[in-house]
């Protein structure tokens, strides 16, 4: 199964393409979109659109696992990422894909154990599942690709196979 996994924002948008077979994982590509900070929001809306469609033609992936929303501090940065989710969504929709969200506290727990894991936490545990040497930069393909991650654990349970019905 390949998965793409998606860390929405609206200057940097990272994404990690994994393929799973077997409790085996293995990292297939990973980088991220970004858009100038400079270029009008609903121009770099549609950048992210554009760019989100072309990543899934390329990557061909099963599926989509995208990360959730969390509003802290500033809700204004928040508003801007919920729109850049929003095309987001939008080009994985007409792709024809199936869209998996998972709550930041979610990733953590699948892929560390602990709901209240660090960032460096994560991303070591990620690299250490998929053998790699050192972690993929820039920090939101290496998030993407924990919520890929998290998808494939999640989606191979017992649990999620139980409840299914198999």
């Amino acid at each position: 199964m390949r998965i793409l996994g998606i860390d929405p924002g609206y200057g940097t948008t990272g994404f990690g393409l994994i393929e799973g077979e077997r409790g085996q994982f293995t990292l297939l590509r990973c980088g991220a979109i970004t858009t100038p900070p400079g270029a009008d929001f609903s121009a770099r809306l549609e950048m992210i659109y554009e760019d989100m469609r072309e990543l899934l033609q390329v990557c061909k992936p099963d599926c989509v696992a995208i990360e959730e929303l969390f509003f802290g501090q500033n809700v204004t940065t928040g508003i801007g990422v919920a729109q850049s989710r929003g095309v987001i969504l939008l080009a994985i929709r007409q792709a024809g894909l199936q869209v998996y969200p998972y709550k930041p506290m979610q990733v953590k727990q699948s892929v560390v154990g602990y709901g209240n894991a660090t960032k460096h936490q994560v991303q070591d545990m990620t690299r250490r599942i998929l053998r790699l040497e050192k972690m993929p930069k820039p920090d939101d393909a290496a998030d993407a690709i924990a919520i890929a991650l998290c998808h494939a654990r999640s989606s191979t349970s017992l649990l999620n196979r139980v409840k299914s019905g198999e």
